[in-house]
């Protein structure tokens, strides 16, 4: 029960603070700038991507009913894994964008169009179903006859390829390979942007690179607590000393921890964020005050 509810406080908060991020872009006319619109598009990846393996545990925890069915596990493994690689897709837009804004501000709205927003997100979506699909095809192809049992939280990829009754080299080469394709091309293009921002930044004067920090810093945190988690979980996988328990343990830490603190991130380094935020909790506050004095004068 103690981790049902440390779990189910998580996804509440999950759900609750990037649904709100969502809100406040859609409605605030002050926040249509391309970089809200990307935020509110890794807002939406994330909660989808919690919600393929949180509720599943929470029943779990609760009913104690552990199994699930055969296109159930490959269906939650396929799209764990492909909106993973698509919130590192959406991170490396949103580097990128960073890039145009402060590399090539008077080029800025002529260049980040509506089309070429669209485009980007297509893009990323698109990245990660080609770095995921093959490999949930060969796994799905694998003859499984004899152990049943997912020894892990979710249908984790190299979980269920344990299970296979035949040799799972070729299988294991093609999901090596597609993973370090998605980590090292959204990595790279990343780094890539920031060096430039860097050399960009360094001829500009005291004010503007402040300005220019402020406006990178969120994105910046929320990039190195995704990469450095994604590396210990991977790192975890393939060192013999860790226990089973020990893996599950970290990578559920990592499948919450992003999700979780990325509108907590976003809303404490942007102050547009923030006061968008506190306009609209006020204007609730006022609907909900003028109405109960309605309700009161009615009685």
């Amino acid at each position: 029960m103690i981790l049902f509810v440390v779990l189910l406080l998580g996804y509440i908060i999950i759900l609750g603070g990037n649904s709100t991020i969502i809100f406040v872009t859609l409605t605030d006319p002050k926040l249509n700038s391309p970089m809200y619109f990307f935020l509110s598009n890794l807002s939406f990846v994330d909660m989808v991507y919690t919600t393929t393996t949180i509720p599943k545990m929470l029943s779990s925890f609760l009913s104690d009913v552990t199994t699930i069915s055969v296109p159930g596990c490959f269906l939650q493994m396929f799209f764990f894994v492909q909106l993973s690689v698509t919130a590192r897709g959406i991170l490396t837009i949103m580097a990128f964008d960073r890039y145009v804004a402060i590399c090539k501000p008077l080029h800025y709205t002529s260049i980040m169009t509506q089309r070429v927003r669209l485009l980007l997100i297509l893009g990323a979506w698109s990245f990660s179903a080609l770095c995921t699909l093959p490999a949930a095809i060969v796994t799905w192809q694998e003859p499984y006859c004899g152990p049943n049992v997912v020894r892990h939280a979710w249908c984790d990829p190299s979980s269920v390829r344990r299970l296979a009754c035949a040799d799972t080299s070729v299988d294991n080469m093609v999901s090596l390979f597609l993973a370090v394709v998605a980590l090292l091309t959204t990595g790279v293009l990343i780094l890539t942007s920031y060096v430039l921002i860097g050399f960009s930044i360094s001829r500009m004067g005291v004010a503007q690179r402040l300005k220019a920090f402020r406006t990178c810093a969120a994105h910046l945190t929320v990039v190195t607590i995704s990469y450095s988690s994604a590396s210990f979980v991977y790192i975890s996988y393939r060192v013999g000393n860790f226990s089973p328990e020990v893996r599950i343990i970290v990578a559920v830490a990592y499948a919450v921890l992003t999700p979780f603190l990325d509108p907590i991130i976003y809303s404490l380094r942007n102050k547009e964020l923030r006061d968008s935020i506190s306009r609209n909790l006020s204007r609730f506050r006022s609907a909900a005050v003028s109405t109960t004095k309605d309700i009161n004068t009615v009685s």
